[in-house]
């Protein structure tokens, strides 16, 4: 009995694997929700209500403004866009906020050479109250998506209880499959099991999503990086191993060009997601963000840097007295890079380091770049002043 047992498990196993190929580098793109939230009033507030008319304009200023052209193909809809079910009890957009449905927003967003990502819950309802996906309504909810020539799907788990999500999330996995259009499957079911073992199979989630919301919500505030951030660090050791090309640990959105965030802040933040492997998803307003944020996000080396083939999550490698922190991800080629963060909030403060010191070899020549004054030395020793 136990054989049989163990033969079905992993029969089971094979079948829920999630076979799509996608996402071998962490995605990039625009997300609604931490910039434009649930906000449905269309009447009183037309330029930034959840709808049709916004994701075309976000569309149009990726492909327009150079976004695209640097990886940031994905335009992705969160919570709010859900009108009901039909009679048939297919999913439907809400259709005076989504007049052409969501197959001609998908269309319009290949016309421009980016993808379409869309957001459902694994429960009862979304967090905000719209239909969610049942059970019994997986399959049909991605068949639809597919319909809709979707690429991407955020599963959200807000209304469900641990069984349903542990059914529910494997299942979706197998019936994106089932649907031969891939599908990049982001879940949120970490997050609502702690984020750790032994609830987090995280060997299980590798096969199933290929990206995974690991713990809170970020908001628009310094302390929601720095409290995401830590929670990363803890829990490092679980953490760096089980993100890879095609399976990513995900923090959540960049906050850059919105109102909690200084000009170091913004940077800081941009940085220290970039040495964890994180998915790169923006969420302001495209049609307004300024300047010099702009060139944060935009900045080639910093994208090049996490969209490394290796795929190799970074970690915090030391943590100074004075306050300053330096965390390393291995690159491609030999190469690494590296992140001095400074927690101070009193002055700049100058920090002195050794190769030796960051476990490199002191026999070797390196030649140091600094990815947003773009400027290089050679050196045996590193000698960085960290703000």
């Amino acid at each position: 009995m136990l054989l049989k047992t163990v033969l079905l498990l992993a029969l089971v196993a094979q079948v829920l694997v999630l076979e799509n190929g996608l996402l071998r580098r962490p995605p990039m793109g625009w997300l609604a929700w931490e910039r434009f939230r649930c906000n449905t009033d269309c009447n009183e507030d037309p330029k930034n209500c959840i709808s049709e008319r916004l994701f075309v304009e976000m569309a149009d200023r990726l492909a327009q403004d150079g976004w695209r052209d640097l990886g940031y193909v994905y335009l992705n809809i969160d919570d709010c866009w859900i009108g009901g079910r039909d009679a048939k009890g297919n999913l439907v957009p809400d259709p005076k906020r989504f007049p052409n449905g969501m197959a001609f927003l998908a269309d319009y967003a290949h016309s421009l050479g980016l993808k379409l990502g869309i957001y459902g819950d694994m429960g009862n309802f979304t967090c905000m109250g719209y239909p969610g996906t049942t059970l019994d309504k997986v399959v049909q909810d991605a068949q639809t998506f597919a319909k809709w020539k979707v690429d991407m799907l955020k599963l959200d788990g807000c209304f469900s209880t641990p069984e349903e999500r542990a059914e529910g999330y494997p299942k979706m996995a197998a019936a994106l499959n089932a649907t031969g259009r891939p599908i990049a499957f982001s879940c949120s079911w970490p997050a609502y099991e702690g984020g750790l073992p032994p609830k987090v199979n995280y060997t299980l989630l590798a096969d199933i999503c290929n990206l995974w919301r690991n713990y809170d919500d970020i908001q628009d505030s310094w302390r929601s990086v720095l409290s995401i951030l830590d929670w990363f660090v803890t829990h490092q050791d679980i953490l760096q191993p089980v993100a890879g090309p095609g399976h990513w640990n995900d923090p959540d959105m960049l906050l850059i060009g919105n109102f909690g965030l200084s000009f170091e802040q913004a940077r800081a933040q941009m940085a220290l997601w970039t040495v964890l492997a994180a998915p790169l998803f923006m969420s302001t307003d495209l049609r307004t963000i300024s300047a010099q944020n702009m060139d944060i996000l935009q900045n080639p080396l910093m994208i090049k840097i996490n969209q490394d083939p290796l795929g190799i999550q970074g970690r915090r490698i030391l943590k100074e007295k004075s306050h300053i922190e330096v965390y390393v991800r291995p690159l491609a080629n030999e190469a690494s890079a590296i992140v001095f963060f400074s927690r101070r909030t009193d002055m700049p403060y100058h920090y002195w380091t050794s190769l030796a010191r960051l476990n490199f070899s002191s026999s070797k020549v390196y030649e140091a770049q600094n990815v947003y004054t773009v400027t290089s030395s050679v050196a045996s020793r590193i000698k960085p002043t960290s703000h």
